[in-house]
């Protein structure tokens, strides 16, 4: 999810080889961001991790009612759960609604994967990637729609098939806006090229229509982007001191799976590729001091102090994983307070270490 969506700003995959192809909002002030202390809101300590156990690809929306909105990734990858809480810590024991499910046949029956909620033009969508039951590998952008005010009320409708340019594997859809502008960002492979998924950017005629080009943001060409995969995907955003930071996911879901980051003048055209420059190493890994494996998918939100940004993302206990990682289910959702570096970059730091078990 964009945080740039969520609250002004303050001063301051998965595609898997499977014969050729197979299983593999923003308006702000810049500034500098102000840091909080260790157990202010927002603080490392004062979340527990794991958040939600067995939850990946987490995506939370911070509404303006003041409530948080959870969705992520089921293990069994037949369903789309919703949780509610007024702070971030009580998502862990929120009730969990299953708001859709996968269907038995045809589109939409299996790999429902990466579901983000959004809360656009009085409506909300969910952006979820998914395949057909007959052809589990055929997997495109997807999205739900309910116009009541309450998401865990009304109707859940399908409103189809998010169409891009061509008709290949896509997923991770998340959207954002910029100076009256919505933008989309997702996933794709580009027929002829040699990867996996690269991370592309359009404009947005409505919710669910794409207008003008769609271009090419990033794609796997660095060591650590092309390691089990070649895969650049999971993109979120969120803009501080005047540039707009995309984080995005790279290679495969095992323990090399990580964060990479790509950055644009908020000023600047972020329709032009050459405009966004790009880290040449990751900024957010795997960690033996912490045990904490695989550190990707992540979305940014706020603490409930409302300027404290918030690092969220799914990682593993383990390094050492038995068969495809897609079928491990221990990717867990966690939470931890994004700091902010002198010149005005994100310091994603390290994932942080499981909670110790009280008593």
């Amino acid at each position: 999810m964009s945080r740039l969506d969520e609250t002004p700003d303050i001063p301051g995959r998965r595609l898997v080889l499977k014969g050729a192809l197979a299983a593999g909002a923003l308006t702000a002030v810049p500034g500098i961001a102000q840091a909080a202390t260790p157990d202010a809101a927002g603080g490392s300590r004062s979340y527990v991790n794991p958040l939600v156990r067995n939850r990946a690809d987490p995506h939370i929306h911070r509404h303006t009612d003041h409530r948080y909105y959870f969705t992520a990734t089921s293990p069994e990858y037949d369903r789309i759960i919703l949780r509610r809480s007024r702070t971030l810590r009580g998502i862990a024991t929120a009730d969990e609604a299953v708001i859709w499910r996968k269907h038995a046949t045809g589109v939409m029956g299996a790999h429902i994967w990466a579901p983000e909620i959004h809360h656009i033009d009085g409506k909300w969508y969910i952006y979820f990637a998914s395949a057909p039951a007959e052809d589990i590998w055929a997997i495109r952008i997807w999205v739900l729609e309910n116009s009541h005010r309450d998401p865990f009320k009304g109707i859940w409708v399908e409103r189809g098939q998010l169409k891009t340019a061509w008709e290949t594997f896509s997923l991770d859809a998340t959207t954002f806006t910029h100076r009256g502008t919505r933008y989309l960002s997702w996933a794709q492979h580009e027929p002829g090229m040699d990867n996996n998924t690269a991370v592309w950017l359009s404009k947005m005629a409505d919710p669910l229509t794409l207008t003008g080009p769609q271009v090419r943001l990033t794609t796997p060409e660095y060591d650590w982007e092309t390691i089990g995969f070649k895969v650049n995907e999971g993109a979120s955003f969120i803009k501080r001191n005047g540039r707009i930071f995309m984080s995005y996911s790279a290679s495969a879901t095992d323990h090399n799976y990580c964060l990479g980051l790509l950055t644009v003048d908020a000023d600047a055209d972020l329709m032009n590729p050459a405009n966004w420059s790009k880290s040449p190493t990751p900024v957010f890994t795997s960690n033996d001091t912490t045990k904490q494996y695989g550190p990707g998918h992540n979305c940014f939100t706020v603490a409930e102090d409302g300027r404290t940004d918030v690092l969220v993302y799914h990682a593993r206990q383990y390094k050492e994983i038995v068969g495809d990682p897609l079928n491990d289910p221990n990717r867990h959702t966690r939470i931890q307070k994004l700091r902010w570096k002198p010149d005005g970059t994100p310091d994603f730091g390290i994932p942080v270490a499981d909670t110790p078990a009280r008593g």
